[in-house]
């Protein structure tokens, strides 16, 4: 699985970034930055290609083996024979030398079909690591949007923050004249400094989180230098399946029950590979070799030189291993039975995340409506209230209770919002459609 890279857009992109204070980061912008620079995408990709060279032709022992070799050597000793009729000779410094040079091929015929099984195991390995992968990258989807949404959720809490204390201000400068002029009491203008405190220090705590908050996208965007960037916060939610439809999807495409299928083939190759051990292994070995050698007037021959064709097949057959065989195939029996029942468990925990998932989403659907009624009837509560206020009808009391309720009801909305969208993010996860869907 290749991720699609665009290196001078990222790049210009980041520079651009740290060239601005504040620059729009958009989705769509956070997930090609993710793609190419996040340390998890990174070592995902790695093992892939380390899976890759793993089932080549090249590791499978599919292809033949080919060597050659020479040599060369020389000896000086000095010698005495002694011949039948009663004669010696003896000879220093007697010197012999001889050279060999020599190309071999050798071929496994047949060798109990383990090497076919084992490169149908280093496929199916491979296609596992691929889902391993594509895992990983659902993961930093999620985690990624995750903490993209959260800096959204705290950027609209911090200009609802931000719009209470300017409200708290105005009015803190209203009981001021009013206070000066003698329309109101030392009280009222204490009450007002307070809440303009108690609103300072909550859009403090706020602007903290939101700090810290794109701290944490900057590790997950893999970008080194601290870059400070705005948000996209609008949301649109996907038009979902029924629940039906989505269950069928899941099963079909959840990461983690195709890895646990994957693992459960494995297995299954892995009995095969061991039961090959009680069958026969055939090879061809052939070779062409050249040797010469110049000897000593001790020898029989003054020097000779050969060279010529050598071909041959050997038969292997080990007819008892001590029991070794019939131990690894029960082992592997046993190791795939482990691997079906971790699939079941696997099936029955998804199918009841799936479930938890998309009841917390429709009620999250229903409260968002809800709350979305709240902001409605507050704003226009606290309109009124204002009005009220300015014209001397209802206390400083009562003007604040309207004014929180209304900054509440538009937090719990933004809260809703957010925690929908997230849970949606979850479900496509579980379906194996979060890295289809356009962000």
């Amino acid at each position: 699985m290749k991720i699609i890279r665009n290196t001078i857009l990222i790049v210009g992109f980041l520079s651009t970034l740290q060239g601005i204070s504040q620059e729009i980061l958009s989705k769509k912008e956070a997930l090609e930055i993710t793609l190419e620079n996040n340390f998890g995408i990174k070592i995902a990709n790695n093992n892939l290609e380390v899976a890759k060279n793993n089932k080549s032709i090249y590791n499978t022992g599919f292809l033949p083996t080919a060597s050659i070799s020479s040599g060369a050597n020389y000896s000086n000793n000095n010698q005495t024979i002694s011949r039948q009729d009663g004669t010696s000779t003896s000879i220093d410094g007697a010197v012999t030398k001889s050279y060999n040079a020599s190309i071999g091929l050798n071929y496994t015929l047949f060798d109990g079909l383990g090497r076919k099984y084992n490169y149908q195991q280093l496929k199916e390995t491979y296609n596992l690591t691929e889902l391993q992968a594509r895992e990983t990258i659902e993961n930093t989807y999620l985690q990624l949007f995750t903490t993209y949404f959260q800096i959204a959720r705290f950027s609209e809490n911090q200009a609802n923050l931000n719009e209470a204390l300017a409200i708290s201000k105005q009015r803190l400068q209203r009981a001021k004249y009013q206070y000066e002029y003698g329309q109101s009491t030392k009280l009222e203008l204490l009450n007002a400094e307070v809440d303009v405190n108690n609103d300072s220090i909550t859009l403090i705590n706020a602007n903290q989180q939101l700090s810290n908050v794109k701290r944490g996208l900057n590790v997950i965007l893999g970008v080194e230098k601290e870059v400070n960037y705005e948000v996209d916060t609008e949301v649109e939610f996907v038009k979902m399946m029924n629940f039906d439809e989505l269950q069928q999807k899941t099963i079909a495409n959840n990461a983690t029950l195709k890895q646990n299928e994957k693992n459960v083939a494995i297995s299954e190759f892995n009995i095969k590979i061991n039961k090959a051990n009680y069958l026969p292994s055939l090879g061809l070995n052939t070779s062409y070799g050249w040797n010469k050698s110049e000897n000593p007037e001790t020898s029989f021959l003054a020097a000779s030189t050969s060279n010529g064709l050598n071909a041959g097949l050997s038969l292997s057959w080990s007819l008892f291993d001590g029991g070794s065989t019939k131990t690894n195939v029960a082992n592997a029996k046993i190791a795939l039975e482990n691997q079906q029942v971790l699939l079941e468990q696997q099936k029955l925990t998804i199918d009841n995340n799936l479930k938890n998932t998309w009841e917390n989403y429709q009620n999250q659907l229903f409260i968002l409506k809800a709350q979305e009624k709240n902001v409605l009837t507050t704003q226009n509560n606290f309109e009124r209230t204002k009005e009220r206020y300015k014209l001397g009808q209802v206390t400083s009391i009562e003007f604040r209770q309207a004014q929180i309720n209304f900054i509440n009801s538009k937090t719990a909305f933004n809260n809703a919002k957010f925690d929908a969208k997230l849970i949606e993010l979850q479900l496509l996860q579980l379906s194996g459609d979060i890295l289809n869907e356009q962000f």
